[in-house]
């Protein structure tokens, strides 16, 4: 067994820069065929007073026209912690696509990226997404030269 044969990731979310006063929304990532999948939204400086949140919406239209909130999903970060990440999993939504969203208010927020780790898939090993240029597995690899 080993995770990266287990999940399928995808970065949903290129960064951001600084900004305020607005919804940055990620691409949506389609369940079918995974049961659950955790969004790892990262960020750069938060500046004082920031009002940064993250949520989720589902929908079953492939062109995200029928997004609704999933209640219940919003986290903030605290403008004290700047370079750290929210981490918001989603299990067995009801809805076919799942896409993450971040809004920023009254201060500077930076936006690093969102990832999106799609698990509990019924086919293995999964395929990773076009947006992962590599991935590989060692088995108790000797130490030496890297």
């Amino acid at each position: 067994m080993n995770l990266s044969n287990e999940v399928k990731v995808t970065r949903v979310m290129n960064a951001v820069a600084a900004g305020t006063g607005d919804t940055q929304t990620g691409t949506h990532v389609d369940m079918q065929g995974f049961d659950g999948v955790v969004f790892i939204a990262t960020f750069g400086t938060l500046t004082a007073t920031a009002v940064t949140k993250l949520h989720a919406e589902q929908g079953n239209a492939s062109n995200d026209s029928d997004m609704a909130d999933l209640a219940g999903t919003e986290m903030a970060i605290a403008d004290t912690a700047s370079n750290k990440v929210l981490v918001l999993d989603i299990y067995r939504p009801a809805e076919r696509y799942v896409r993450p969203l971040i809004t920023r208010a009254t201060a500077n927020a930076v936006i690093n990226g969102i990832y999106a780790i799609q698990y509990g898939p019924r086919a293995y090993p999964t395929a990773q997404d076009t947006s992962v240029a590599g991935t590989e597995l060692h088995v108790s690899p000797a130490e030496g030269i890297a």
